[in-house]
């Protein structure tokens, strides 16, 4: 039986002082090396929509491809400043209202002129990581298309590394032309995306990617959406949460199949690393980074902000809002006993299990429905913010 401690190098999973001390040592490099262990797989069964679901996204995905240059409104101006202002700029007194107390603390002293950076900042923070995650993304799309073994998936994947391609593009685009400055990758993200690079199973490259990655950020894009108040932005992200679906789905539709026919055993080492990437991804939000830039100790910040339990935060647990039922459907949540279960229980976000599955869901995203569509997230983001 696995620890916490096996899997994830700690003993606490809330360990504040282990999570901080993972950092990115090489934050200049501009390229990064990982070894693939995974074998390449050629099929010579060529007979097309033996997988019907599959053969239904593939060419969904075919009819619903877009150009980054051409059908996004790059012309739209975008006062960084301005769209900070609208989306609220944090005081003393406002954080107070949310039983975050700065007295005596490096926040003390700061005016409206800091805030306003610090959220300038984290705004340059998040798309960044947004566009690091699209690039991970995109090699592990490209290793699904040779490790799959089924021809139909191997069809859809390849539409996926185009979808990953446009992806990178367009975050890049944005921060280079509209933002005010790019932030390396996240320690925890990097670590994350080398494992899922480095194992040899191809049905992890799915898991990892497809069902964990992918589907928090297509929660994480949904919240986006819905708060940023530039037109630009929001219609990039319309397009982008619209391919995004389709992954999600893509990977619950072929691993359905696959782990239905998986061992006690077997599972236990998908749950284990479903577990990993969930704590992974959630360490990441800490934002260290941008507290580093603005030149307040880490600890200090975080250690103010993490008021009451850090897994009770509604705005963190609803970034799981995708992942959990994808879980459930997937069998991984109740294998062996509920193992998963109580992990995510003690990150405090199984109280999803029950919304719809991203297989069925990704219709919705499609793009002739507009952006008048509220996803699940969406208004559950709203009522959280209603009280």
């Amino acid at each position: 039986m696995a620890t916490d401690t096996d899997i994830l190098g700690r003993d606490d999973v809330n360990d504040m002082d282990a999570i901080l001390a993972i950092t990115n040592t090489n934050a200049d490099e501009l390229v990064h090396t990982v070894t693939d262990n995974a074998p390449a797989i050629f099929t010579w069964d060529y007979e097309k929509g033996q997988r019907p679901a599959l053969n239904k996204l593939y060419e969904k995905a075919k009819g619903s491809q877009w150009n980054g240059e051409t059908d996004l409104p790059w012309e739209t101006e975008v006062d960084q400043e301005q769209f900070a202002e609208a989306m609220g700029i944090p005081d003393k007194a406002g954080l107070a209202e949310f039983g975050i107390d700065i007295t005596g603390t490096s926040l003390d002293s700061w005016t409206r002129k800091e805030w306003l950076e610090f959220t300038i900042q984290t705004q340059n923070w998040s798309l960044s990581q947004f566009m690091h995650g699209e690039q991970g993304a995109l090699l592990c799309t490209a290793k699904i298309v040779e490790t799959v073994p089924w021809i139909d998936a191997k069809y859809y994947a390849a539409t996926q590394v185009m979808d990953e391609a446009r992806h990178v593009e367009v975050f890049s685009k944005y921060l280079d032309t509209k933002l005010s400055g790019h932030y390396p990758i996240n320690a925890h993200l990097k670590m994350l995306l080398d494992d899922i690079i480095a194992d040899s199973r191809w049905d992890m490259t799915y898991l990892g990617m497809q069902i964990m990655v992918e589907g928090l950020a297509l929660a994480a894009f949904g919240m986006a959406h819905a708060t940023t108040p530039d037109p630009l932005l929001k219609q990039l992200l319309r397009y982008v949460m619209s391919d995004e679906a389709r992954h999600v789905a893509f990977g619950v539709l072929s691993l359905k199949e696959f782990y239905d026919g998986l061992s006690d055993a077997e599972l236990k080492d998908r749950q284990e690393f479903a577990f990993e990437a969930a704590v992974r991804m959630r360490d990441r939000f800490l934002q260290q980074e941008v507290w580093e830039r603005m030149g307040v100790p880490v600890k200090e910040a975080i250690a103010t902000f993490n008021v009451g339990d850090k897994n009770e935060d509604p705005f963190q647990q609803l970034l799981f809002s995708k992942i959990v039922p994808n879980c459930k459907k997937l069998g991984l949540l109740d294998a062996n006993d509920g193992w998963l279960r109580t992990r995510f229980d003690t990150l405090g976000v199984t109280q999803f299990e029950n919304w719809t599955d991203t297989g069925e869901e990704y219709g919705q995203f499609g793009l002739d429905q507009g952006d008048e569509v509220v996803t699940e997230t969406e208004a559950q983001r709203d009522r959280l913010r209603a009280g």
